[in-house]
């Protein structure tokens, strides 16, 4: 299930994403290495790189740094602001200068495989809902980078808009299907391919008409299928993203 960024205080928030003092507190001295935002949400994202995103608490992340949860409530209100924050972090990853040198459409593709490559780096992210976005600098930085290269096509921003959100689900569903193919054998125990053989010899014996039944599902995954399913990830990624770039040609090109 998707998890639904700002749900924090706003104030507190917003005052840490972006940097104002309100929203970074000074650093203590002690016998320990003094704590900072910077520090805490690192710790956080390594360990939601490591486990899941449900391993994050304000708990862990302080076990991590040595600490207990209460010390990092000083710096950070709670794990509801730290989701914020770690998700806004994680973007400053993404190129955000798009070449436009070679054209709007070049320039696309690129952006969107750094978002692809992103969300595989830290799939934790995918369960991000796009619902209320976190409104962070990085975060927005992605979103103006490639606001910047449609604008490029001359069409207008409604037209524009739809081709955004189209790239932006195109990018994570498969950056989620390319994560969930590659954990798949490890969580069941099943490797794919004994996964594949057994489930298809048990179809055959319940269902031995599926092919006359479903003809066409059974045409469109049988011909030209070749390469494991990263090949087959990667041919559909670029197929779709071609399609999304080609609504968003103008008219004369």
């Amino acid at each position: 299930m998707s998890v639904v960024a700002g749900q924090g205080d706003p104030e507190a928030s917003m005052a840490l994403l972006w940097g104002t003092p309100a929203g970074r507190p000074a650093a203590k001295t002690g016998p320990k290495p003094a704590l900072s935002v910077d520090l805490i949400v690192e710790a956080a994202v390594a360990i939601a790189d490591a486990e899941t995103l449900a391993g994050v608490s304000m708990r862990t992340v302080g076990e991590r740094l040595g600490r207990t949860s209460m010390a990092l409530y000083t710096y950070v209100p709670g794990k509801d602001v730290l989701l914020d924050l770690m998700y806004d972090r994680v973007h400053a990853e993404i190129p955000v200068e798009p070449e436009l040198g070679e054209g709007w459409r070049p320039a696309a593709e690129t952006w969107a495989r750094d978002l692809l490559a992103f969300y595989l780096r830290h799939p934790w992210t995918l369960q991000i809902s796009y619902a209320r976005p976190v409104f962070g600098p990085h975060e927005q930085s992605v979103l103006d980078a490639l606001a910047r290269i449609l604008f490029a096509t001359g069409l207008p921003a409604p037209r524009l808009r739809g081709i955004a959100a189209a790239l932006y689900h195109h990018v994570a569903g498969s950056a989620k299907t390319a994560a969930e193919s590659g954990l798949a054998a490890t969580v069941t125990g099943v490797p794919d391919e004994q996964w594949w053989t057994r489930r298809a010899e048990a179809l055959a014996r319940v269902a031995p008409d599926f092919t006359e039944r479903f003809p066409h599902a059974v045409r469109l995954n049988a011909e030209d299928v070749a390469g494991d399913w990263r090949d087959r990830l990667e041919d559909g990624f670029a197929i779709g993203l071609a399609v999304i770039l080609d609504g968003a040609a103008p008219p004369h090109a």
